[in-house]
């Protein structure tokens, strides 16, 4: 029987996207489903000069693999996983790999690679970024797990991922589950990222009158600028989309009810247990779960009125003031992956995951360039915000952010991911807080002891 060279699980259409990726740089690639109909369209969909062959049995599939077996596993998280694993592992061999290129949650693959040792088996989580399209012609792959077993991967994922100067957007990025945690971070940012260009649009449609015409060419000319992005990008496509029944823009016919699959929730719940402040993706997560509240919006828009008050700010603000929000974003997610590193040993390299950030992912953007070289340049950097450039940037455009959040504010627009970002730059910045008070509070009525400013130790207060 033929040997192939790489395994999928997972015949949807990420699936078959990233095995006809593999098969287009000259590896023989095997797929296995349950549905008959997706093998099909994978046959299909192959052209003759791909290696490529689709089966719906386990065994066959296995049996095709050259050893040692590398698989990826591209099914929904959770329970699908686990099955799938099950139905491979005692078709498997010692030192075989199985990667699982879901959004999964870190704490099930740190499971999974114990569980899957005691089988002499490699397990792998790695993230992968950039949808359909990266699939099919070159994605943002996280990949983390035992370094060894990584050599038998990584001519593959080289040769497919996204390619920025030249270099792949994949690297081994640490031990254990380092790969979906770092994949559920870069989520939390894609969240914090997609709710402030939705408050963008907002204040320029509700605020400053923009027509759908004005709106999509600012976008679009916004992408030509810094703010180049893959979201700043497909705002634009998507504002310029119209309805195929009323030939209306579609963007004024989709539900404000948001959907979510959960993984932003994932990064604020381990912010929260690490410690590590990320307020803007947990404004972002907040707000999708209030969209959902539509009918108690419709009435408290009948009851909760306000007139507005006057005020002005200029696109410049706007473009400005968006630039700056979306840089603490990204400080604040990577100061939460700096932090988890600590916590859970995952030896990550944060100039490694900016450079692979830059091109194939859904966070692409120019600015990851500057990310990175500010890594590079100092590794121990804490937060991006004290890099002497990144810093910079910043400050030339904290008076944007301030008209911003001052007219959104008198408006009665909500903008909960820009007032986040200024309240945490201005918090971050602030040599003192006013928590001496919370700990004094805490002190009183339970006894929780604090710190002093003048001595060292802790004290307790009778205070009344």
């Amino acid at each position: 029987m033929k040997q192939y060279e790489f395994g999928i699980v997972g015949l949807g259409v990420m699936g078959r996207n990233l095995l006809l990726n593999i098969a287009d740089h000259g590896y023989a690639v095997a797929g296995l489903d349950l549905d008959q109909g997706k093998v099909d369209a994978l046959a299909n969909e192959a052209t003759e000069k791909q290696d490529v062959k689709g089966t719906t049995s386990d065994k066959e599939f296995v049996e095709m693999l050259k050893t040692p077996r590398a698989i990826l596993l591209l099914v929904p998280a959770g329970k699908p996983v686990d099955s799938a694993i099950a139905g491979l592992v005692p078709l498997l061999a010692e030192g075989d790999i199985i990667i699982d290129g879901g959004n999964s949650y870190f704490p099930d693959t740190d499971r999974r690679i114990k569980e899957l040792d005691e089988e002499g088996l490699h397990f792998f989580g790695m993230g992968i970024s950039g949808g359909e399209k990266g699939a099919r012609f070159g994605p943002s792959m996280m990949p983390g797990g035992d370094q060894d077993a990584y050599k038998r991967l990584q001519p593959i994922f080289e040769s497919v991922a996204a390619k920025v100067n030249g270099e792949p957007c994949v690297t081994y990025l640490g031990s254990g589950s380092a790969g979906n945690y770092v994949k559920m971070v870069h989520n939390g940012i894609e969240y914090g990222i997609m709710q402030l260009i939705s408050e963008v649009y907002d204040i320029m449609k509700r605020g400053l009158g923009f027509d759908d015409t004005k709106l999509q060419q600012t976008f679009a000319q916004w992408n030509e600028t810094e703010l180049q992005s893959f979201l700043i990008e497909i705002t634009g496509i998507v504002l310029n989309k119209k309805d195929d029944e009323t030939g209306r823009p579609l963007i004024n016919i989709v539900s404000d009810v948001a959907r979510a699959k959960g993984t932003g929730k994932w990064t604020s719940q381990n912010a929260m247990d690490l410690q590590a402040p990320i307020p803007v993706i947990d404004a972002a997560v907040a707000m999708r779960d209030l969209s959902k509240y539509k009918e108690e919006r419709v009435e408290a828009s009948k009851k909760l009125t306000w007139d507005g008050s006057e005020g002005s700010i200029d696109l410049d603000h706007i473009k400005h003031g968006y630039y700056f929000a979306m840089l603490t974003i990204y400080a604040q997610g990577l100061e939460q992956l700096a932090i988890a590193d600590k916590a859970y040993n995952y030896g990550l390299n944060l100039a490694d995951i900016a450079k692979i950030w830059r091109g194939g992912c859904i966070i692409r953007a120019t600015c990851l360039e500057d990310f990175m070289q500010a890594y590079v340049k100092n590794p121990s950097l804490p937060n991006i915000m004290l890099d002497n450039k990144i810093g910079k940037d910043l400050l030339n455009r904290q008076e944007a952010i301030r008209a911003v959040v001052k007219y959104a504010a008198g408006k009665g627009i909500p903008a909960s991911a820009f007032m986040s970002a200024l309240s945490y730059f201005d918090a971050y910045r602030s040599e003192k807080l006013p928590t001496n008070l919370v700990q004094a509070q805490r002190d009183y009525f339970g006894a929780h002891t604090y710190e002093r400013t003048d001595k060292q130790g802790t004290f307790h207060t009778q205070w009344d």
